[in-house]
């Protein structure tokens, strides 16, 4: 009996001793990659690190967090972040947001509330933290620009992991429900029955390729580049108007893409309607554009329907035999 007290109180200190060290260093590497930040050039800011959880867990809560990187303009401040890790699983770190966030670019400033928003990322083992994959979900999302723009949405989700047998791709699923967007012009929109208040649904499946893995110098030099899409189904509900895409694509080095998605847009004159009204397209465009989709509606076999292919080549866009002007650069900041 006495031994075996002994083997449990020496159990029972050694695994004290393994949290008190495990802490100590997840706030030391922490502290360490916030300051290296700093010592690069970053804003990164933070008024404390701490980390409670014993005897299974690593919560490590950062406060008053601000991070700006001078490369790209990117700025990020929230009053806390909150990493959970199991004392025994490394590789596997939860984290959690506050209800109340700010996000901000050379453009624009986002002020971000949500009822909760988690992510879950699984790393490749190794000191080069290269994820292998992840989940998001934000419920109650409430979004506003300084842009004057404003939109909450239900729910989102993303979930991303890499391909098999494909090094440096990730299947990529993401799903929004229920977005309202706000604003005098979607305001006037749907007084004028041209769409409902709430777009009821966007999915995404495809799988991306980059030139480079998704790990720390993705965050602490450049974002990988995109070099390759394929797009296995992009859908889209708002009211009447649905929405389909699907197809391949090839990006060069400067962004440029290249290859062929199918389209196929039902009610494409209430989308068409839509755009002019909130001027994405020209009112001295639309109607040789009409006219141009109502041939390609007519070879669809449905006046109400469009069913053509979205090309993008030597850097210009057309659809079907339409010319749309010049290809956008696919290029993460």
């Amino acid at each position: 009996m006495r031994i075996l007290l002994i083997v449990i109180l020496t159990a029972a200190a050694g695994w004290s001793g393994y949290w008190v060290v495990g802490s100590r260093a997840t706030e030391d590497g922490l502290r360490d990659w916030l300051d290296a930040r700093a010592g690069a050039g970053w804003l990164s800011e933070y008024s404390a690190v701490s980390t409670r959880g014993f005897p299974n867990r690593f919560d490590t809560t950062i406060t008053g967090l601000e991070l700006a990187d001078p490369a790209t303009g990117v700025a990020w401040s929230a009053p806390f972040l909150q990493l959970h890790r199991l004392s025994y699983e490394p590789n596997h770190v939860i984290a959690t947001w506050p209800d109340r966030q700010t996000l901000a670019s050379p453009y624009q400033r986002l002020t971000v509330g949500t009822e909760k928003m988690q992510a879950s990322f699984v790393f490749v083992p190794g000191t080069d933290l290269q994820l292998d994959r992840s989940s998001f979900v934000v419920n109650a999302l409430d979004v506003a620009s300084t842009d004057g723009w404003s939109a909450t949405v239900d729910e989102v989700r993303l979930a991303t992991r890499s391909t098999a047998a494909r090094a440096g791709s990730h299947d990529i699923g993401f799903e929004a429900t229920s977005l309202r967007p706000k604003g005098t012009l979607l305001a006037e929109l749907a007084d004028a029955g041209l769409v409902p208040g709430t777009f009821e649904r966007l999915k995404i499946d495809a799988t991306v390729s980059f030139d480079a893995p998704w790990d720390r110098a993705a965050v602490e030099i450049a974002r990988p580049a995109i070099t390759g899409v394929e797009l296995n189904l992009l859908q889209a509900n708002w009211g009447k108007l649905e929405l389909w895409m699907a197809g391949d694509l090839t990006v060069d080095a400067a962004g440029v893409p290249s290859g062929k998605i199918t389209v196929k847009a039902k009610n494409w004159r209430e989308m068409l309607q839509l755009a002019v009204s909130a001027g994405w397209i020209p009112d001295s465009f639309a109607p040789t554009l009409e006219t141009g989709l109502e041939l390609l509606a007519g070879l669809a076999g449905s006046p109400k329907t469009l069913d053509a292919p979205l090309t993008i080549r030597n850097g210009a866009v057309s659809f079907g035999p339409i010319s749309l002007g010049q290809a956008p650069r696919l290029r993460l900041r």
